[in-house]
């Protein structure tokens, strides 16, 4: 007969929780069956699941055709997604009409420019701080790749297209409205009338006018205000509105930011003796970007995919190049594939700047864990 080991009275091991209450059953209960109306919810969510991840893989994968010479040949191959139309025309979905002997120029410049945010996006780099000097120049080395000039062939600004154009309008936008957006919030809250006065005008304008018209306003009306003669590149434009219209809204939301600071975070940096912007810099500003963070990634998110508006005024963005990929007679009405790709672009990339939001934001919460 064996033993029956014995404990002392607080030192008795700990006994495995129930099977229904531990693991993939306690996730199961806790998420999905907790109350009669989870468990109705879940049985319908899964009956549609049913419903449609079947047909749209069929679609997408297993019944589509990746090679074929038309759409004639691809509906005989296949019933599903004519992937080959995307395969013969993802070149110019991507450049454009950037010169095919350029366009080693624009990958080097998409290298580049994760190169330059790397340093910007995460502290822990090594050497960051030449990193960051190379991030300040970027714009620059940019805009020479692009554009030409110095010993590579010049290229215009009315050959770029495709996400290439999307990529350029949206990272420009992005890059120049945050400090602009900070700049202006700064100024509404000022104590200066002039400066003051002038924020909340051109904050309320902005706001109140769509960005198409705006960019109606850069791409027609803007020569009627200019010297006879005088040339101003369209995409330059548009940047420069683009730019203006987000800094209007980032100027609002790290406003509210700043209106969350405690006001004796304020009184604190006025009796170390902190001069007005070093208490923005060192106290204030980091206190409130960070309250204000859900709010400028979702207003950045909304700009990026914004960039499709400069189809109204002329500029073949991805969604302006892929319509007219349609029009090709040997590949018309193949319109689900051309959406569904641009689509999938426009989700990997606000996708990403939303993890990134929420990584940033648990990384400065105290409780964050490496």
């Amino acid at each position: 007969m064996s033993e029956v080991q014995s404990y002392a009275p607080g030192t008795h091991p700990d006994m495995e929780a129930p099977v229904g209450q531990r693991g993939i059953m306690l996730w199961l209960r806790t998420n999905l069956f907790s109350s009669w109306a989870n468990t109705l919810m879940t049985l319908v969510g899964i009956y549609l699941l049913y419903k449609i991840i079947p047909p749209l893989l069929h679609w997408v994968v297993l019944d589509s055709v990746l090679n074929a010479n038309n759409r004639e040949e691809c509906q005989a191959l296949g019933t599903g997604a004519c992937w080959a139309f995307i395969k013969d025309r993802y070149k110019i979905l991507i450049y454009g009409f950037y010169p095919i002997e350029e366009r080693w120029r624009v990958n080097l410049s998409f290298v580049l420019l994760i190169f330059a945010l790397i340093p910007i996006l995460f502290d822990h780099v090594a050497m960051r701080k030449p990193w960051l000097i190379f991030s300040g120049i970027f714009p620059f080395i940019a805009a020479w790749l692009l554009l030409g000039g110095f010993g590579l062939a010049h290229v215009g600004t009315d050959e770029f297209g495709g996400m290439m154009l999307n990529t350029v309008v949206g990272v420009t936008g992005i890059a120049f409205s945050l400090p602009l957006g900070i700049l202006l919030a700064l100024g509404r809250k000022s104590h200066l009338p002039i400066v003051k006065s002038i924020s909340v005008c051109f904050i309320e304008f902005i706001r109140g006018v769509p960005l198409i018209t705006l960019l109606f306003v850069a791409s027609t009306m803007l020569n009627y205000f200019l010297p006879p003669g005088t040339t101003f590149d369209l995409l330059l434009r548009v940047l420069i509105m683009v730019t203006l219209f987000s800094s209007a809204y980032i100027a609002e939301v790290v406003r509210g930011g700043l209106q969350a600071i405690p006001k004796g975070q304020y009184e604190a940096a006025d009796s170390m003796g902190l001069k007005y912007w070093q208490s923005m810099r060192l106290i204030v500003l980091p206190q409130a970007l960070k309250i204000s963070i859900p709010g400028i990634v979702n207003t950045f998110i909304g700009l990026f995919k914004d960039t499709t508006l400069v189809l109204i005024i002329g500029l073949l963005d991805v969604l302006g190049v892929g319509r007219s990929a349609l029009a090709d007679a040997q590949w018309n009405g193949l319109a689900y594939e051309v959406y569904v790709s641009i689509a999938l672009f426009f989700f990997v990339c606000c996708f990403s700047m939303s993890r990134y939001s929420i990584y940033l934001e648990g990384k400065l919460d105290k409780g964050y864990k490496r």
